[in-house]
């Protein structure tokens, strides 16, 4: 069915999207998600999201306990549609049930803090699919978070300041993380089934109003 569909709406697209989508879909992973805990600065959010759409990183894990996650279109450029987000704010604290649930899908859950010794970006072992946690701008992860962490990680400095901006912070992280697995024999990438299900998900966001037209070609369909 997916195959079906997908020919029906090569109808509907550009070839320079097409094109577009081929390019980056061999580039995907869910090897590495990020995981940001309680963001509140519209700007910051929206320039996370930003930079993993760039860096290939396809599921983003977006913990609300008391910030509601805002998004300022000026900063996050169109990314955020080509990213698979999941939202965590049916709790008064949804921190755990976040990094349970990410656990049972085989992460390991690495929390990022200037005040824990751990690895860094380029000695944070990345054999095993790694969930990175990044907290609040004012006063970082929460004690929950830190304490359900598999590893720490934190960025070298060299300065006074006690840390960077949390949109550079993850900037500087996961570029490191992803250029490592780019270069390394692990396999990093998307299945072929995980390729075709964001495929079709991505032609159904190039495309207007594809809810209508997707309706019209099932209906059409199981007429005949």
């Amino acid at each position: 069915m997916n195959e079906k569909l997908l020919e029906h709406f090569s109808k509907f697209i550009t070839e320079n999207k097409k094109n577009l989508i081929e390019k980056n879909l061999p580039f995907r992973t869910r090897h590495i998600t990020l995981v940001l805990e309680d963001i509140f600065q519209p700007h910051n959010a929206s320039a996370t999201l930003r930079t993993c759409e760039c860096l290939g990183i396809q599921d983003i894990h977006i913990i609300e306990n008391i910030n509601k996650y805002k998004l300022n279109p000026n900063v996050v450029m169109g990314s955020s549609k080509w990213l698979t987000l999941y939202r965590y704010n049916k709790n008064s604290n949804n921190t755990q049930s976040a990094i349970l649930s990410l656990k049972e899908k085989g992460y390991k859950i690495i929390a990022t803090s200037p005040h824990y010794k751990g690895k860094t970006p380029t000695t944070l072992p990345l054999e095993t699919k790694s969930a990175i946690l990044f907290g609040t701008e004012l006063t970082g992860l929460s004690n929950e978070a830190l304490e359900l962490a598999d590893e720490y990680i934190q960025i070298p400095m060299f300065g006074f300041t006690e840390s960077f901006n949390i949109s550079v912070s993850v900037a500087l992280v996961l570029s490191r993380i992803i250029e490592r697995l780019h270069n390394s024999s692990i396999d990093w990438k998307l299945s072929k089934q995980e390729k075709e299900e964001l495929r079709l998900n991505w032609y159904r966001k190039s495309i207007k109003n594809s809810h209508i037209i997707e309706e019209e070609f099932l209906e059409k369909i199981s007429l005949i």
